[in-house]
């Protein structure tokens, strides 16, 4: 449960792109420095060959960013600069590292005429490398071979596991997008729900508030009694409708403890949410209640607001725990439907707690083994 809902809050795409970071620039940084120490044999070498470098490790950090759009150009022009440098200057074979890591990410970005600039990308590290023929013409072999067939053959094959990952990384967003669907169609359901008991209650209540007034009406005259009567019977159920009304809207009605665990069992299933209930006591009678309350509250809150992926519920004699995953943000958020059934909770004795730890959430809601005694005392 955060304070805001899925679409403003860091996604799972997101969460893994930073988890590549974290995992893949060490060992990419470390390959820059590997092939510029192996290509760089003077200082002035140092200067051509860094800027590929740097243009490789922007593009990449930017790329875990999903922020790449912003910097693909400049990176890659830079990097198809270095590599002819490298090829007809330097003498380095390893020059065109920079310009493959950068068109490779690059591909992500376009979407018309994908397989004209992947020709384009290949032809141009072949091109540039069997450029190197025209300062060094007497190892023919050794040219097409390092400067040509090397980079070419390298360049396809990081452009390839790069396009495969980014089908891995849309997969997941679309897996994403289709679990907040399913939450967000679990909450509608929730809704509906709610205007069943509504038009329950104020439905069947008004269409004999109808009759009741237009009986009197037709009474008033001949039977001033009886019209008076319907009357009160009028102003009565009407009193009981409103009692009735307010008590669904701040979820006082009366619960059933067993179907709130099922309907809520449903609702996370539906969402793509793994559920456990851990029954360790049997819940008192009038504490059911309460506690369906809070926890049928809770339930929407998870599906409104969290990204879950697991939901653990735990009953006690009088009491019960609901603790999800999928939080990211830094502080418990202000939840007012929680906040009045904590009111609730602490008039009858109890309390209600709500905390964040560690990316987990911890609703729990325990009422004093005293209130359990008593009831069951009265004969309740």
């Amino acid at each position: 449960m955060t304070a805001s809902s899925p679409r403003f809050t860091e996604s799972t795409q997101g969460r893994l792109r930073r988890l590549n970071l974290a995992t893949s620039l060490p060992p990419v940084v470390f390959a820059a420095v590997v092939l510029l120490y192996i290509d760089a044999r003077t200082w002035w070498h140092l200067i051509i060959l860094a800027p590929g470098a740097m243009a490789a490790l922007v593009a990449f950090e930017r790329w875990t960013a999903n922020d790449l759009a912003r910097v693909v150009l400049p990176c890659l022009v830079v990097a198809a600069v270095v590599w002819p440098l490298g090829v007809l200057v330097s003498g380095s074979p390893n020059a065109y590292w920079g310009f493959c890591a950068v068109g490779s990410l690059a591909m992500r970005e376009v979407r018309r005429h994908r397989k004209l600039l992947l020709a384009g990308l290949f032809s141009y590290v072949a091109a540039v490398g069997a450029a190197r023929l025209l300062v060094q013409r007497d190892d023919i072999g050794h040219v097409l071979v390092t400067y040509v067939l090397v980079p070419t053959v390298l360049t396809i094959f990081v452009t390839v596991l790069t396009i495969v990952g980014e089908r891995f990384f849309d997969l997941i967003r679309e897996l994403e997008q289709t679990r907040e669907r399913e939450a967000e169609l679990a909450v509608v359901r929730e809704r509906v729900r709610f205007a069943s008991d509504l038009h329950d209650i104020q439905g069947h209540t008004l269409h004999v508030v109808k009759l009741k007034i237009a009986l009197a009406q037709r009474l008033l005259l001949r039977d001033t009694a009886r019209a008076e009567q319907e009357l009160r019977e009028t102003y009565l159920l009407v009193s009981d409708t409103i009692a009735q009304t307010k008590e669904l809207a701040y979820a006082q009605r009366r619960l059933n403890l067993t179907a709130e665990i099922e309907n809520a069992k449903n609702l996370f299933e539906a969402a793509g949410i793994r559920v456990r209930v851990t029954r360790e006591a049997e819940v008192d009678a009038r504490a059911s209640e309460l506690l369906g309350q809070v926890l049928r509250e809770t339930t929407t809150n998870i599906l409104r607001h969290a990204q879950a992926s697991q939901v653990q519920i735990t009953l006690a004699a009088s009491g019960i725990t609901i603790v999800n995953d999928g939080v990211t943000a830094a502080a418990p958020p202000e939840l007012r439907g929680l906040a009045a059934l904590r009111q609730r909770v602490a008039g009858d004795g109890g309390e209600l707690t709500v905390e964040q730890q560690q990316g987990r959430f911890r609703t729990a809601a325990t009422l004093p083994p005293a209130r359990a005694d008593t009831e069951r005392g009265d004969g309740r």
